[in-house]
Order: structure tokens, then sequence, then C-alpha cells
């Protein structure tokens, strides 16, 4: 029987979901984005879960979606906009608190999951990158409202115009994470955080982190639909041939920073 692309856990109140495609670097194609949104549902109705936990599989966090799957002419792109989720969003947002813990590289759509976390931890060999622009596809998940928000204008357009990555280090200086750990603590980080968000009054909890929202809306709500009607124009031209002829030069790219 093949291993399951999402690992699902559960400690306690606490629910881990781990991207498991460990040899595609936890790249989304469109199996693992429905088996994401399905289990982070179940997460949310689960009256014994009270946090999520999102990392993925070592050697990456997420790369994004699955190029290779893009470049065939597979339906990846179909799988980022779902009329049954608010526009600008990867899933649909949950009541209860998600920590990312950030285990690798994440990188363009694999960056926008992580910027829909509410809170981030990254162990340091975290690398975040927003790859877009070189492989010429938008943002669909809110990366140019959340990012900014996140880091600032000036960064964040530094981020998306040159593609570069940036460091677990940098990262937190950015105030993109809250704090970074040591590789092999990362989950036992994450997991303390939980914890005692998970010993916390949970209605209050979930009051409060939808507090933080609805404050946000008016700034964070009219930069989505741009974003997206943006998105939507640009896939009019979208071609899987012009992301294939881009897929070589920024997997070689990639390589080259890591090395």
């Amino acid at each position: 029987m093949p291993e399951s692309i999402l690992l699902v856990e559960q400690r306690g109140p606490v629910r881990i979901l781990t991207f498991n495609r460990p040899q595609q670097r936890n790249a989304l194609n469109s199996a693992l984005i429905d088996t994401l949104r399905a289990e982070l549902a179940a997460a949310d109705a689960d009256d014994q879960t009270s946090v999520v936990i999102l990392t993925g599989s070592d050697p990456a966090f997420c790369a994004g979606l699955d190029l290779q799957e893009l470049g065939s002419g597979g339906n990846t792109l179909l799988k980022v906009e779902d009329e049954s989720i608010p526009v600008g969003h990867p899933w649909t947002p949950l009541s209860k608190p998600v920590i990312g813990a950030i285990n690798g590289a994440a990188i363009t759509g694999g960056l926008e999951l992580a910027l829909a976390c509410d809170i981030l931890i990254a162990s340091t060999r975290a690398r975040f990158a927003d790859t877009h622009a070189r492989v010429g596809v938008l943002p669909g998940w809110g990366l140019t409202s959340r990012l900014p928000a996140a880091v600032g204008r000036g960064f964040a357009r530094r981020m998306s115009l040159s593609g570069n990555f940036v460091d677990a280090d940098a990262a937190l200086r950015a105030r993109l994470v809250t704090e970074v750990v040591e590789h092999d603590a990362l989950l036992n980080a994450a997991l303390a955080l939980a914890e005692t968000i998970a010993g916390n009054d949970q209605p209050g909890v979930r009051t409060l982190l939808a507090s933080y929202r609805r404050a946000e809306e008016h700034l964070v709500d009219p930069a989505l639909r741009v974003e997206n009607e943006t998105s939507r124009s640009w896939l009019e031209s979208f071609t899987p041939d012009r992301v294939a002829d881009r897929r070589a030069d920024v997997i070689g790219r990639g390589r080259a920073q890591n090395a």
C-alpha cells in the first residue's frame, strides 16, 4: 500500500499534518491540495483538536505547485481556485490556530501556505523564496497581501521580483517567522507552543483569533480581490508550455542557491 502524501498524527489536542512527497520536495499536485484541504476541514470539525501544526517531510516544507504536473498540462491550476474557499486563501480558514513548522524550503505556493498559517516557527534549515516571476505564474493565495504585511513592502517586493532565497535568520529579522530553532528541535518547539495554546480557554482562543482576522479584513480583503483579478487576467494568457520552458531554469537556480 503506497504511503500517504499527507501524514496525519494526533498528539492530545494537537493535530500534526505533514506533507509527504519528499522526493518531489513536497510539491503540490492536485491530490495533495485536495487532501490538505479535507484534512484541515476535518481538524477544524474535530472537538478534540484545538491546534493544528503544518509541516513537511525533510528536506523541504513545500516547493510550491508541482511544475511537472503543470508542464504536462495537469489540473493543478484548477485546484488553486475553489469557489467554496474565500478569495485569496489556500484553504477555508479554520476557527482554530494553525502553526507552520517550517522545516526546509518554502517556495512560491509553499510560501503562500506558510503565510496562511497563524504563527510560523522555522528550523535553521528553513529557506523562503517567491519564484512566481521566475516560473511565469502569478500568486493566487494571498501572497501580495500577506507577505508585505509580514515583512514590509520593500522586502516583499525584493523577494518577489528577484526570486532569491531568504534564510531562517533573515526571515526572523524580517519578522516573517517568530522563532528559529535547531532543526531537530522544530517539532518539539511547535508542539510546546501548540500545547500552551491548547491549555487556554478554547472559546476565548477562537474568539480572539476571529477578532484578529476581522480587524484585518478592511486591509486584507481588498488586497486579496486585487490579486485575484490580476491572477485571473494573467491565467487567460497562461500556457503549460511556458511553465515547462521555465521549469529547468528554475530548478537549476534553486540547486545553485542550495549548494
